[in-house]
């Protein structure tokens, strides 16, 4: 029997191709989209959760209370594990520290590569559960070595064997490789660790024990939990470690707690607000998801619509079915048959599709997704998605054509009823909603990105390069490599700071001044800046001056800007000095404010701090003539004259502002992809629709035309009801869209408005695509001879 009704279909599809086509183009279209989003949504949901433990691995985290609002905090002090090994050992299998991720150089003998690696304590190789292919993972416990990842021993050693060799790690540090292990996935945190050190090293190298106290949070915390154990119970457990071991006037302050963030839950839940998880990436996850459920339905609406509007051919068909002996069940089967077949080649040709643009889906999305050709689960996926699809297309045509009564059929006096087309309807209904809404959202996510970049930002970035200081020898010789690119005559100017003017990531606090509130736990982003900064990035000065050569006292000046002068609460801030310790500052000027963090937050309370050795960037500000490739190639000259060792390594000011905007505009990129081929999608339905419709009217529109209707007449006559449909869904669409967008917006502290007139003008073009779609078919009928017309039956 199920042969046979596949035979049956394959006929049926040969001998209505038009509408098969459309069928099969429509569903495959909308398969696609689930197929690439399934696949983006998999390697999303499956990021860190490839190493054996990460169900038991987390860094600590801390909330701090700042003047009634709770902040977030990844990084944490040194002496944090020595504090939970101390008093809750039994809680954790390992504790560790590491750094921060960072390029350094590797040498060996002659050949130098930068590779990107951490310093990590020695448990990081079991608790990773490293695969070494040379050596073991105690391979860290060696203070003075290192383990490279595969393709860094490679691209360091070549074919020669790396094991037992010496290098040179960053300036100064000589090490033994002890092992190498395979590539971590790249969908992972630790994704791009391409060699360890021992924390024990860098711990020494960086006298961290004179230098960094408990307010010093450089670091993070990564621990493993005992089995007999739960993320929940260790939190409530460590919670008040560093409460305890801080200053008891600052702890009560700032009220300290830790918590424990599980590996699973780093990419997906990386936003917190006020000391509470509010999402991250896997609301692009959900919104995706929902997003491929909406596209595949309407490819299934499609389907419905086609089958139910060829329901008065089929009718015959039905009616002598039931008078051999069919039962209804049998003419469901057959239905379905159908609907399984169009849904199994609209899936190979989905899949044909998937492979070709997945290349151009990977750029855009920023991924390595391939294709699982091995992976069994895959395949059964696949086809449990193929016949569930074909059985959602395929329910409502089985059920209803399977449901005529074959004596009116055969009689001829069965009629489909003034309703019949009532669902079709609301079908075309919902698929022009879903695309207008759709479309809107695309909008808005454009427009929120423009929004922000076209925010002021308080200082120019144009032709501003940064150059990272890898060898401390250039801040003895500071003035001598400022003079000679100052005689290049391609420099404009050179300034040192402590972070990238473009994401400054360092806090300072602890600071009273005149007329402070008591309770005002006192929080600044600080940067570090040499003499000329200010000129350099034209920032506006509001109050005060700029550090002045002039002045000696500017040695340990400080310049706010608006947003701290608010937070202090000063009438008149220059001249008001902030004390820290023994410390003291006099405020010297005030600024206008700089985004030099999130271009969708509002600005921090920021103070920038006078200082000539505590440096990490130098920055360097190309005059507007000079050629950048010329220019670039001049000053690496003369960096190596200071620098030697190290490749010279730059970044533009303006391309790294640029990538704060990254994430979003991929967002609105896949999401534009996704909404044109629901607009596609949407237009094929109702160009098949309007098809039927003209096939069905034939007869009188020739009539008509005899009786002197005109082209436009039946133009009109034709189109109206399908115009009319898309009205409603874009009625509909304008409160959907607004309230989705809105939410959407509200994460946002920085954000566009939601202007009327681009819902205005989407429902327009949704109107005008919607009325060149059906004009097609409905000029086709009304241009056709009313005598071929009217003898067509």
């Amino acid at each position: 029997m199920f042969k046979n009704n596949l035979k049956i279909a394959w006929r049926g599809l040969f001998k209505n191709r038009s509408y098969s086509l459309i069928n099969i183009g429509g569903l495959a279209l909308a398969m696609l989209v689930p197929i690439l989003i399934g696949l983006w949504i998999h390697d999303e949901l499956n990021n860190n959760r490839q190493f054996p433990n990460s169900d038991r691995l987390a860094f600590v985290m801390q909330n701090q209370t700042m003047n009634g609002q709770i902040s977030t905090w990844w990084s944490e002090a040194w002496q944090l594990e020595p504090a939970l090994e101390k008093d809750h050992g039994d809680l954790f299998e390992n504790v560790i520290t590491i750094t921060g991720s960072s390029n350094q150089l590797l040498r060996y003998n002659d050949k130098k590569v930068t590779k990107n690696g951490r310093f990590m304590g020695a448990e990081v190789t079991e608790m990773l559960s490293l695969n070494f292919l040379q050596g073991t993972r105690s391979a860290l416990e060696d203070q003075n070595s290192v383990v490279l990842s595969a393709s860094a021993a490679e691209a360091l050693f070549g074919t020669e064997d790396p094991m037992g060799k010496s290098i040179i790690l960053g300036n100064d540090l000589a090490v033994t490789i002890n092992g190498v292990y395979e590539d971590l996935p790249e969908n992972s945190t630790f994704g791009d660790l391409e060699f360890i050190g021992p924390w024990k090293l860098n711990f020494q190298h960086q006298n961290l024990e004179e230098r960094a106290g408990w307010g010093n949070s450089w670091f993070n915390t990564l621990v493993q939990i005992a089995e007999n154990t739960t993320m929940e119970q260790v939190s409530a457990q460590i919670k008040d470690v560093k409460y305890n071991s801080i200053d008891p006037e600052f702890a009560a302050i700032s009220k300290p707690q830790l918590w424990l963030h599980p590996m699973e839950r780093w990419h997906l839940y990386s936003q917190f607000e006020n000391g509470a998880s509010v999402g991250g990436r896997i609301e692009y996850v959900r919104m995706f998801g929902i997003i491929g459920i909406f596209v595949l339905l309407l490819g299934c609406i499609n389907f419905m619509n086609l089958s139910t509007a060829r329901s008065e051919k089929r009718a015959r068909e039905v009616g002598i079915r039931k008078t051999l002996g069919s039962l209804r069940a049998q003419l469901v089967s057959q239905f379905f048959s159908e609907s399984v077949l169009i849904a199994s080649i609209a899936f190979v040709l989905a899949f044909i599709l998937a492979v070709v643009l997945l290349p151009p889906f990977n750029e855009v999305a920023g991924k390595k997704l391939g294709i699982p050709w091995s992976n069994p689960w895959f395949w059964m996926l696949g086809i449990g998605f193929t016949l569930l699809t074909g059985i959602i297309a395929g329910s409502y045509p089985a059920l209803y054509l399977s449901g005529f009564r074959p004596v009116k059929v055969l009689k001829g006096t069965f009629r489909l009823g003034r309703f019949s087309a009532l669902p079709r309807k609301i079908l075309v209904v919902i698929q022009f909603t879903v695309s207008v809404v759709l479309i809107i959202g695309t909008i808005f996510i454009f427009r929120q990105i423009e929004f922000a970049k076209d925010r002021p930002i308080g200082y120019n970035r144009d032709n501003l390069v940064r150059v990272p200081i890898k060898n401390r020898d250039i801040i003895t010789h500071w003035e001598a490599l400022r003079t000679d690119l100052l005689n290049t005559s391609k420099v404009e100017n050179m300034v040192g700071t402590d972070s990238p003017v473009t994401s400054t990531g360092v806090t300072n606090g602890g600071f009273t001044w005149d007329g402070m509130d008591p309770g005002l736990s006192n929080d600044f982003t600080s940067l570090r800046v040499t003499y000329d900064f200010g000129d350099m990035v034209d920032w506006e000065i509001i109050e005060g001056r700029d550090f002045s050569r002039d002045f000696a006292t500017d040695s340990s000046a400080i310049i706010l800007n608006e947003a701290a002068v608010e937070y202090m609460g000063l009438e008149n801030p220059v001249g008001t000095i902030m004390e820290r310790g023994d410390m003291r500052h006099e405020i010297v000027g005030v600024v206008k404010n700089l985004i030099t963090q999130s271009p969708y937050d509002p600005v921090r309370q920021t103070l920038f701090m006078h200082h000539e050795t505590w440096l990490n960037q130098i920055n360097i500000k190309l005059k507007p003539d000079s050629r950048a490739h010329e220019a670039l190639s001049q000053i690496e000259t003369i960096f190596k004259k200071y620098d030697p060792v190290n490749a010279f390594e730059y970044h533009f000011a303006d391309e790294e502002y640029a990538r704060k905007f990254q994430n979003e505009e991929r967002i609105g990129e896949l999401a534009t992809f996704f909404a044109l081929l629901a607009v596609i999608i949407s237009c094929l339905g109702l160009f098949g629709l309007a098809s039927y419709v003209a096939e069905q009217r034939t007869k009188e529109i020739g009539i008509r035309k005899v009786l002197g209707a005109t082209v436009t007449n039946l133009w009109q006559l034709l189109s109206k009801d399908f115009i009319f449909l898309v009205l409603i869904a874009c009625i509909l669409a304008v409160p959907l869209a607004w309230l989705l967008m809105n939410n959407w917006l509200e994460d946002f502290s920085y954000r566009t408005d939601l202007s009327w007139w681009v819902f205005a003008v989407v429902g327009l073009l949704a109107m005008i695509l919607a009325l060149l779609t059906v004009s097609f078919q409905a000029l086709r009928a009304a241009f056709m001879n009313p005598v071929n017309s009217i003898k067509s039956e």
